[in-house]
């Protein structure tokens, strides 16, 4: 890869780390518009989850959600929010000395694969014939 590209992909992701940061501020801020509190907020705690809905191991799809699902989900937050505030909020992220993590939002995809498990044994448990 060369030098320019490698330092803009970097430049790119440092970008996003920040905005991330930035739409879980803007999650937590009675000024954001609901819809946009709504989705920050789901953006914010599913990039910030230490587990993935689709863990990497999976080809393909394991990093669909990293590489094509959260940046979507960034850009479309970041839309609703208005200028001004993620101007602030962008600064109030850099400032911040570490990256939150959303517990929550790990707890939720472990009960959605718990779930996703229940439903498979049910699916393939023996029915009793009488």
């Amino acid at each position: 890869m060369s030098r320019p590209l490698w330092s803009g992909l970097k430049a790119w992701a440092r970008d996003l780390k920040r905005d991330v940061v930035a739409l879980w501020i803007a999650a937590r801020d009675p000024r954001t518009p609901m819809l946009a509190k709504l989705l920050a907020a789901s953006v914010a705690a599913y990039a910030l989850s230490p587990i993935d809905l689709i863990p990497d191991f999976i080809p393909v799809l394991g990093y669909l959600d990293d590489l094509l699902i959260v940046p979507l989900g960034i850009f479309l937050a970041i839309r609703l929010v208005p200028p001004a505030l993620m101007a602030e909020f962008r600064i109030a992220a850099e400032a911040r000395a570490g990256r939150p993590v959303s517990r929550f939002a790990a707890t939720v995809v472990v009960a959605l694969w718990l779930a996703g498990l229940a439903a498979v044994v049910l699916l393939l448990w023996p029915a009793k014939t009488n």
